[in-house]
């Protein structure tokens, strides 16, 4: 029977009734998970229709199994998003046979040993873009890349390192289409590999691997070595008993960098890979190809090679009743029964996935290219199938952790919220562990199960200490799963819940939305007009929760408020002192730690911090998360990337409209904070200097390095500030100062003379243009387009824009960017990943 196709104006009027009004809602489901083919025909109408399609295709994996849930019972958790809530790949791919697609979320590739040869790297390459293309992020490690400088038998003579892989898979990642998205990828290197700190500044010093998030791999001896000031020895390769190469390094020195540069970029995340393997489950059976050394790329799931997993997310907050209410309360029996069917979905999820991935496979084969083109490819998913079969990983986490804490009247980063949660976890954990035993019982246990090399494991023998009970059943039985729980960014997914987003506190409870109008149109107010000329009219939006709050205590949500008044009725909510930007940072990480303890896999959570916190802070925020057991952490200063919503509030300076530069400020401040970027014009090495106020360009100092004329610069200087001098006949003079390893503040004088007057007269007129605030896409313009005999000038020219890009993302100003999808400027930075709150579009990185 040919299947009905839906307009999209159909489906989302539909999804629209569906979500009772929420236009994002609609939008993200109809974008984003409605099936479609290739030409773009939809051919379901509301999410009604996905919650059956997969809950039919559940039921007939559960009619292989004893006891199996009926497609009924299943939708029943599905419907509304109220219960249980598969996530991306699996929520797109279940029943879906127009795209030949894996449902996994996330991979995790290598090689054997420590290969790191030129077929070893490329085919790493390779095996990440055959994943992305089936819709996987994918995340690999760098630490078996020999060190830069290293000898090697081939005509280059000595290694370049791994920095310039680094590119390549970023590059690579780039290039490849997931849906009208593009991949995600992760990259990884242990501190102990002597290429390390190039790994950590890569991303800040010349603007590139911009495809991929970096996260370096902490040992506990470093940790100690960068708390007490001692020295740490790298060497490769990194495990070795003999290892070819190592050097002594000051571990405070690079520790400090890390967080300059987490500080100031938002990475790299840290991974304390020590914990992680301590902790680790599947680690117990390392020797047979579960030693994990890597994570996914929003850092949720730690792997070994060639392992996925698929993600699903239980929505915390329906399990309040009574929500906001005096008599509110958490209902522990119906939570814990639905755990267990979330396992139990999962352990089908793994059946579906088995099945896609044959499907991947036949097709491969069918496919006309040589076999020598497709073996990389079939190889690969033939490892992918064995892991997945074998080892039966799941991803069961949650979302609304911050929505369910207001509805009990808890607030977020306090004492009493924290215990709370950590009782919340551990009963994910026991309910879980409890539902992949019974299936042990029913369908076998995983096929390497072995209770005696688990038995030292310290994620074990909590459970054990929890429940002697169920640890007794799991040695007669086993377990279904090799590991089963995680906490993954929820982005779009919470969007539909209508709820805050994994582990997160609300992000705002209220914040201003534009939306684009027509200025001729009669009863139109318009409240700002972008650079292009478009018109826009702001309204603030409710956070979906703080409404239901709102009609708890009797307030109308449908009334308009003024200011004073949104401002007095947040101080009122359970949300007030609890959104990302001012909870107890010091608490959030230690709610992260005691959580940790209760899942086996990690957690994916981002510290939103304002933009005017030192660098300290952010120190202490990652020693606290390793001592409290956290396996990672990443930092978001506010402002450090850009796409951040903006805020309704009043008592702060005046936020400016995304996409609008700040104010102009004529006069010159005598000192300006200054990036330094670096790059290859025409072969020769050039360097330029730009200084920056409040993170957006002001003037650019531009030429050769190193040359007679030139300027004389140390690799590792990225950053300084850029002082404006008055000598006593009154001429201006602009000096560059750093701070050299040893602290000491280092001054390059008279950044002017250092360069050929024929670039500063043209480097004085872009200067002026930047201190007006034309968007730097449009300078990129403008100095593109100058008619100029001179070669060198030409030259020049090539210098400014390659510096200029720096600050410009996917073609739009890296301050308050457009949504590259729908075009608007509403982006907010949420768990490692850049969400439109407009469209759903997504993208980590």
């Amino acid at each position: 029977m040919e299947k009905k196709v839906y307009s999209y104006d159909e489906a989302y009027e539909e999804s629209l009734r569906y979500f009772q009004g929420d236009e994002l809602a609609a939008r993200v489901w109809v974008n984003k998970y409605a099936v479609k083919d290739s030409f773009g025909n939809i051919y379901e109408k509301s999410p009604e229709d996905m919650h059956w399609r997969i809950a039919n295709e559940v039921a007939r994996i559960e009619a292989k199994y004893p006891n199996a849930l009926t497609s009924e019972e299943l939708f029943g958790l599905l419907d509304h998003f109220k219960y249980i809530v598969p996530q991306g790949s699996p929520m797109t791919g279940i029943g879906n046979n127009y795209q030949v697609a894996s449902l996994s979320n996330c991979f995790v590739i290598g090689v054997d040993g420590e290969a790191d040869s030129y077929g070893a790297i490329f085919k790493i390459d390779e095996e990440q873009v055959q994943l992305m293309k089936r819709r996987g992020g994918v995340g690999h490690d760098l630490s078996h890349i020999r060190p830069k400088g290293s000898p090697v038998k081939n005509s280059a003579l000595t290694s370049t390192g791994l920095v310039p892989f680094m590119e390549r898979y970023s590059n690579s990642t780039r290039e490849v289409a997931q849906d009208g998205r593009r991949g995600a990828l992760m990259l990884s290197v242990s501190i102990k590999h002597p290429d390390s700190e190039a790994f950590i500044d890569a991303k800040m010093t010349e603007g590139k691997v911009t495809g991929a998030n970096v996260s370096v791999k902490l040992t506990d001896a470093f940790m100690q070595a960068a708390i007490d000031g001692k020295p740490f020895v790298q060497q490769y390769p990194i495990d070795a008993d003999e290892p070819l190469f190592k050097k002594e390094i000051s571990a405070t020195d690079l520790w400090k960098k890390i967080v300059h540069n987490a500080w100031k970029s938002a990475e790299p995340g840290v991974l304390f890979w020590d914990t992680i393997l301590r902790e680790s489950v599947p680690d117990c059976y390392a020797d047979l190809g579960y030693r994990t050394v890597s994570t996914n790329p929003c850092g949720e799931i730690p792997l070994c090679p060639y392992d996925s997993c698929r993600l699903l997310a239980i929505n915390l907050y329906s399990y309040v009743v009574n929500p906001f209410k005096p008599d509110a309360y958490f209902d522990f029996d119906l939570f814990k029964k639905h755990v267990a069917l979330a396992q139990r979905i999962m352990d089908d999820i793994i059946d579906l996935e088995l099945e896609k991935i044959e499907r991947i496979m036949a097709k491969i084969d069918s496919d006309p290219e040589n076999e020598d083109v497709k073996h990389t490819e079939s190889v690969l998913w033939q490892k992918i199938y064995k892991k997945s079969g074998q080892g039966r990983r799941t991803g069961v986490g949650i979302t609304a952790e911050g929505d369910m804490l207001a509805a009990l009247g808890l607030r977020y980063g306090t004492e009493e919220a924290t215990e709370f949660a950590e009782k919340v976890h551990q009963t994910v954990a026991l309910s879980a562990y409890r539902s992949s035993v019974e299936m042990a019982k029913e369908r076998g246990a995983f096929e390497v199960y072995d209770s005696e090399r688990e038995k030292s494991n310290p994620f074990i023998n909590r459970l054990r200490e929890a429940d002697p009970e169920l640890y007794e059943e799991m040695k007669k039985y086993g377990r279904r799963n090799i590991a089963c729980l995680t906490i993954a960014p929820t982005g779009t997914t919470s969007l539909m819940t209508q709820t805050t987003s994994g582990i997160e506190p609300v992000f705002l409870p209220v914040y201003k939305r534009r939306r684009k109008v027509n200025p001729n149109d009669a009863n139109v107010h318009v409240d700002f007009v972008d650079e292009t000329g478009d018109a826009f009219e702001e309204y603030i939006v409710f956070h979906p929760k703080f409404v239901t709050w709102m009609q708890a205590q009797g307030y109308d949500p449908a009334k308009h408020y003024t200011q004073d008044e949104v401002d007095a009725l947040v101080q009122k909510s359970p949300y007030y002192k609890a959104t990302s930007n001012d909870v107890d940072w010091l608490m959030k990480v230690k709610m992260q730690g005691r959580i940790q303890k209760w899942v086996d896999h990690s957690i994916s959570v981002t510290i939103n911090l304002p933009n005017d916190v030192d660098e300290e802070l952010v120190n202490r925020l990652y020693v606290e998360a390793w001592k409290s057991g956290c396996k990672g952490c990443t930092v978001y200063r506010d402002g450090s990337r850009s796409g951040v919503l903006i805020s309704t509030k009043k008592d702060k300076k005046e936020e400016l409209p995304p996409c609008k530069p700040p104010t102009v400020v004529e006069t010159r401040p005598k000192v300006l904070e200054a990036d330094v970027v670096r790059f290859q014009n025409n072969k020769e090495k050039w360097v330029a200097f730009v200084g920056l106020l409040d993170g957006y360009p002001y003037e650019i100092f531009t030429g050769l390095q190193d040359d007679d004329e030139g300027i004389i610069l140390p690799k590792n200087v990225s950053t300084g500030h850029i002082i404006k001098n008055v000598d006593e006949n009154g001429n201006k003079r602009y000096d560059f100062q750093f701070e050299n390893k040893r602290g000491y503040k280092v001054t390059i004088e008279g950044l002017s003379e250092k360069f050929n007057k024929e670039y500063w007269n043209y480097a004085k007129l872009i200067s002026g243009v930047l201190r007006y605030r034309m968007p730097i896409e449009q300078v990129m313009k403008l100095v593109s387009s100058l008619q100029l005999d001179s070669e060198n000038i030409n030259t020049w020219k090539n210098g400014v824009e390659r510096a200029l890009k720096k600050y410009v993302t996917d073609g739009t100003a890296a301050k308050g960017q457009k949504c590259p999808n729908c075009g608007n400027e509403t982006l907010v930075y949420q768990e490692g990943c850049l969400i439109c709150t407009t469209c759903g579009t997504s993208r980590c990185g």
